[in-house]
């Protein structure tokens, strides 16, 4: 489990925990807000690509996934058998090749999900399956209590001083780089925003009023701000790629077709909102918010 607050790289660990397991096959899932009240979402989200295996399970377990997934008439599932189907599921899936299971945003789990995710993650033992977590920090307990856990910190200030380089190519004055480094807290997605907002004289004047927000309301409202200068199409596309919890690249261009607006997605990629090859990616959870 990857904890951490919003915006300290628990995604962009995924990602390249992703690209590293290059000789292995990789599922993903992710926490949507619009979802935690739909039972196995997550779930469903996770198992959707393995369900050429479905046949293989037992019974009862075949069952039970299938009641679940609405492709089966039948009553509620029991969770223990819903639980089981979904290790067997995974496990028979990861008997050609090695399986690791990517799950992202989980603090926006819905809660069947997060239970039978925490269930299958406690009893992988011989199976070449893997399941990580990427999860915001809220300081209270939840459904992945008891698993390994690596705490995601921020930068050191040197290694922000190096990032923010990276992002302001113009002079800046020194107190409005300690400023900004003190205010960002080593968060990567802060030192990379939040000098957005400030036009070249102000960086390079010193002339910055101390923040009034939060650090994650303030990435939010700067991401909000750049959202809003995109044309009206791609904020259109952006909405239904947010809505789309699967990332169906096909159903988002289908959809683009039919509203006439396929040049919005190139708009949105250019901006460093979205990256769209197998999978609709947002860049980071809280553009999809």
């Amino acid at each position: 489990v990857v904890r951490g607050e919003a915006g300290v790289g628990k995604s962009a660990l995924l990602e390249h925990l992703t690209k590293a397991a290059s000789d292995c096959r990789v599922v993903g899932a992710a926490g949507v807000q619009s979802e935690m009240e739909l039972v196995f979402a997550a779930v469903h989200q996770l198992c959707v690509p393995l369900l050429d295996r479905l046949d293989s399970l037992p019974e009862p377990q075949r069952d039970a996934l299938g009641t679940a997934f609405g492709l089966r008439a039948g009553p509620a599932p029991d969770p223990f058998l819903v639980g089981l189907a979904v290790l067997s599921l995974l496990a028979a899936a990861a008997e050609d090749r090695p399986l690791v299971c990517v799950i992202d945003d989980a603090q926006w789990l819905d809660r069947a999900s997060a239970q039978v995710l925490a269930f299958v993650a406690r009893r992988l033992l011989a199976e070449s399956v893997a399941c990580v977590f990427a999860v915001r920090d809220t300081g209270e307990e939840d459904e992945l209590s008891g698993l390994p856990v690596m705490e995601v910190a921020g930068l050191r200030d040197d290694d922000a001083r190096t990032l923010l380089s990276t992002v302001v190519l113009g002079q800046m004055d020194d107190q409005v780089r300690d400023q900004i480094i003190t205010e960002a807290r080593g968060n990567p997605l802060a030192l990379l925003e939040l000098p957005r907002d400030l036009p070249s004289l102000k960086l390079a004047g010193g002339f910055v009023a101390p923040a009034a927000r939060s650090l994650s309301g303030r990435i939010e409202e700067s991401f909000q701000r750049r959202l809003e200068r995109l044309p009206a199409d791609t904020r259109q596309l952006l909405l239904l790629a947010a809505a789309e919890p699967l990332g169906d690249p096909v159903l988002l261009w289908r959809a683009a077709d039919l509203l006439g607006k396929g040049v919005g997605i190139a708009a949105a990629d250019a901006e460093d909102m979205i990256d769209v090859g197998d999978r609709v990616r947002f860049r980071h959870p809280l553009v999809r918010s």
